[in-house]
């Protein structure tokens, strides 16, 4: 089961999580849209039968049915986990990980147990995210409890000391020796990992990095336009010039012969070639002096 356009998670649409027109928010008329002439009791109803149902088959198509009317769920816990997360990670990929959560929990779900369903689903859902984050973060899960360890150190001695702690201080009150805590600063740089736009963009709003850096294979456009231009003024003054001078330049620029060869080709002398390369560098000169001054 899939709608056109939204990704598919076990079979499940998760297009009105992202995009749909269901909002979530307690309180409010969850799963009556706009137009719909129910009331929230009857869309209630409907959900208690639907679970009614659903715990007697277990068929997808029902499960399907409860994962799209608790999609809401999904995107209200996603935008909570990620408030103060990385710039770089998306609130749809935490939403990706939140409907598997959100799958768990209805497979999982015992209504004649009295719970709200929502309180149950919404743990699932923030625990499959938090798994998700957790497995794709390359620093061990020992390192991370350092570094809150340390944090939370530097919190209260600032506190009490009304200053930034020295290392001997941060060292005595975390229990360490100065090389111990050293260690640990080793340790936690792997936690000091930033994107590079976000700090960059640090006081010179959101301008990506990528349009402010310098590309040292790029070619320079001003230099191209020049280099152009002057090829374009060095092909019509050599259009201009005589053909035997036109062929003595022709041979010994662009096919690269020597002087000599260029006399066999042309059954003269080699000074005679040297005169007549000297006559076309000098005409040629003339000519593009005569189109920059104009």
């Amino acid at each position: 089961m899939g709608d056109e356009g939204g990704a598919v998670v076990n079979g499940v649409s998760h297009q009105a999580v992202v995009g749909g027109p269901a909002t979530f928010g307690f309180g409010d008329t969850a799963g009556v849209l706009p137009g719909d002439q129910r009331t929230f009791d009857d869309v209630e109803a409907g959900i208690v039968a639907l679970w009614r149902r659903f715990g007697e088959q277990r068929e997808q198509r029902l499960r399907d049915r409860l994962v799209l009317h608790y999609a809401p769920l999904v995107k209200y816990v996603a935008g909570r986990v990620g408030t103060g997360l990385p710039a770089h990670v998306e609130v749809a990929d935490l939403i990706q990980s939140g409907i598997f959560g959100l799958v768990d929990a209805i497979e999982k779900f015992e209504p004649e147990r009295g719970l709200k369903f929502e309180t149950y689903a919404m743990q699932r859902i923030r625990g499959a995210i938090l798994d998700d984050l957790r497995a794709q973060d390359w620093v061990p899960r020992s390192v991370r409890g350092r570094a809150r360890e340390v944090e939370r150190a530097l919190e209260r001695l600032g506190a009490q000391l009304r200053r930034t702690p020295t290392d001997a201080e941060l060292a005595d009150e975390l229990g360490l020796s100065l090389h111990e805590l050293r260690d640990v600063y080793a340790q936690l740089q792997l936690t000091s990992v930033v994107a590079l736009d976000e700090l960059a963009a640090a006081g010179r709003g959101s301008t990506p990095l990528a349009d402010i850096l310098e590309d040292q294979e790029a070619l320079d456009p001003v230099a191209l336009l020049v280099d152009q231009d002057n090829r374009r003024q060095l092909a019509q003054a050599i259009a201009h010039l005589a053909e035997r001078d036109r062929v003595v330049v022709t041979l010994y620029y662009f096919e690269n012969l020597t002087l000599a060869e260029i006399g066999r080709v042309l059954g003269v002398t080699e000074s005679r070639v040297c005169q007549l390369h000297t006559r076309a560098v000098l005409r040629l000169r003339a000519k593009l002096l005569e189109k920059t001054e104009a």
